[in-house]
């Protein structure tokens, strides 16, 4: 069993036993790159030897910080954000802070609901995922003054600084090198567009750079899916049985992909022989597919990492340009030109 004490230890406690002054752990814990990493290791063995916890509540009562940032995201459900929240995460902890997380599900109006309990938790700044948010959002992080981030698409012209990649230059690359390898009849895959303004992007740069090059998707063959390997299997399941197939499919990311790739192994048609399949984003485990799904890499967790360092700046009242990370094509082994004839 284990033995309860009767008295809580305190910042006094770990101060000397961490043989340091209490302002010393408390600059540990607001501003950790103040603190030496030798000092900063012995108070955080004193803390866990003496199981101490900090108050929150009475910091942030007293206009001390929380330590946390906020981040929502459209989704846990899925690898789409996987390694972006695991980049932000752990290089926030290593400056000091822990991350509140929440999903809103793709509705815009759930994340609104979800910023202002974040707020009411007093969160030290908000990191958000894409440009694409409602108003009353904008201006209830404008209204509490709150340092605000936004993550993964990148664009010039927002109301806050962006850490991201540039999504339309990600569908020009796959939609450029799917027309320079000679595809002619060619489908897409992508999710609603509503509130969703990496897919817009993305689909409008590869619709461009497939313009461009004298191509174009038939109506009926822009096929939208949530993001799901089922529903992607199921639209591409129904493609194959209309009789007419195109050449090449380019989808909205990889986890589309893989699901055309399913549909397409089920029925026995060769990748990249009869047709080609791209994706975007560049997953844990695109490359080990077989064949290897040729897609844009979407540089995750340097955004996350840099993310991480831009909201530090940002909570410490320094200005923020925001940076944009450039995508990069991959190409594997479900890309080939088209077969003559």
């Amino acid at each position: 069993m284990v033995k309860s004490t009767t008295k809580k230890s305190d910042i006094f406690a770990v101060a000397k036993a961490a043989r340091v002054s209490p302002s010393t752990v408390s600059r540990s814990f607001n501003h950790p790159d103040l603190v030496k990493p030798e000092t900063r290791r012995r108070i955080e063995k004193a803390i866990r030897k003496l199981g101490y916890i900090r108050n929150r509540a009475a910091q942030t009562m007293h206009g001390i910080r929380s330590g946390t940032i906020g981040l929502i995201v459209p989704t846990v459900d899925q690898a789409i954000f996987a390694e972006l929240i695991q980049s932000f995460s752990e290089a926030i902890e290593e400056l000091g802070f822990t991350i509140l997380l929440a999903s809103h599900g793709y509705s815009l109006d759930r994340e609104y609901a979800l910023a202002r309990k974040m707020l009411e938790h007093r969160v030290d700044g908000m990191a958000l995922i894409g440009t694409e948010h409602m108003a009353e959002t904008y201006d209830l992080l404008v209204e509490q003054a709150t340092p605000t981030l936004l993550l993964w698409n990148y664009a010039a012209d927002t109301p806050f600084a962006c850490v991201g990649c540039d999504n339309f230059e990600a569908g020009r690359l796959i939609g450029g090198h799917v027309a320079a390898l000679g595809h002619q009849e060619i489908a897409t895959i992508f999710p609603p567009m509503g509130g969703n303004d990496r897919a817009s992007r993305r689909q409008d740069g590869a619709l461009s750079a497939l313009r461009a090059a004298g191509r174009d998707v038939p109506e009926a063959w822009r096929l939208e899916t949530p993001y799901e390997v089922g529903a992607a299997k199921a639209a591409v399941e129904a493609l194959v049985a209309s009789g007419r197939l195109p050449t090449a499919i380019l989808c909205g990311n990889d986890v589309l992909a893989v699901g055309a790739l399913h549909a397409l192994r089920h029925r026995g048609i060769d990748v990249p022989g009869a047709i080609t399949v791209t994706g975007i984003g560049d997953f844990n485990g695109s490359a080990e597919f077989e064949p290897g799904l040729t897609t844009v890499r979407i540089p995750a967790r340097t955004i996350g990492s840099r993310a991480a360092a831009a909201m530090v700046r940002l909570t410490g009242g320094e200005a923020e340009p925001g940076a944009r990370i450039p995508p990069e094509l991959m190409v594997r082994g479900t890309c080939a030109p088209p077969r003559a004839g």
